[in-house]
């Protein structure tokens, strides 16, 4: 007994490493539909009880995605999002391609941030983010503190075009920071620079910065198509 159990979890891993490989490499890219449970039993040569046990690991690794009574699809791309420079640095480092559209600069009040960081205005930093194949994906307003090199920034706008490469200018760079995650529902103008229609139910992401003095760098309000992004969390040891 002892033994048959050992040897299905050794043909599940073998499987699931094979499929992990293949995704790795590209071979099975990002959206494909794997095959299915039989046939990839008769594939292998293993139990369908095997192949769950490896999609089961596969889909608890972020490898693939399963829907009941559709089938597993790869959701993996290789790419692993440094926020440090930013997710949009961070996808074209990795040659995926987002373009980014500069939609204002201005200066801004912001009463709850004030408060608890002491810091009386802010300069707004509004940006579109584009994939040329897809359309908009994502819609997002900045706040950074409106002090030093940074009061000036509507008149002489972003360093390199970057807002990363603007902060640490300004000496200021992220140490920590908590992020919140929810769902709305697109207005307005959001809905229009988005193109999408009004209601449409985007996530909308508040990630605030600070130093390593607690002091604000940014608070990034994001709204971002759901298709294109999704939050993983992860907690205990293994």
């Amino acid at each position: 007994m002892y033994r048959s159990a050992q040897a299905r979890l050794g043909k599940r891993d073998r499987l699931a490493a094979d499929l992990r490989d293949q995704i790795r490499s590209g071979r099975l890219a990002h959206g494909v539909q794997l095959p299915g449970e039989q046939e990839l039993a008769r594939r292998y040569r293993v139990s369908r009880g095997t192949v769950r046990g490896a999609l089961a690991e596969l889909q608890r690794q972020d490898f693939i995605a399963t829907q009941t009574g559709v089938g597993s699809f790869v959701t993996f791309d290789g790419v692993r999002l440094d926020q440090s420079v930013g997710w949009a640095a961070a996808l074209a480092s990795s040659g995926i391609r987002i373009d980014t559209a500069l939609l204002g600069i201005e200066r801004t009040t912001e009463p709850e941030l004030s408060e608890r960081f002491g810091v009386d205005e802010f300069v707004a930093v509004r940006r579109l983010r584009r994939d040329p194949s897809a359309g908009p994906v994502s819609l997002e307003v900045a706040l950074v503190p409106a002090t030093g090199t940074l009061a000036s920034l509507p008149e002489r706008g972003l360093v390199d075009g970057s807002l990363t490469a603007t902060l640490a200018s300004a000496g200021l760079r992220a140490a920590r920071g908590e992020q919140w995650i929810s769902a709305e529902a697109l207005a307005g103008d959001a809905a229009a620079l988005l193109e999408r229609a009004e209601g449409e139910l985007f996530l909308k992401a508040i990630r605030v910065s600070t130093d390593g003095r607690g002091r604000l760098v940014e608070r990034v309000v994001s709204l971002l198509d759901p298709a294109r992004f999704r939050l993983h969390l992860a907690f205990g040891g293994r």
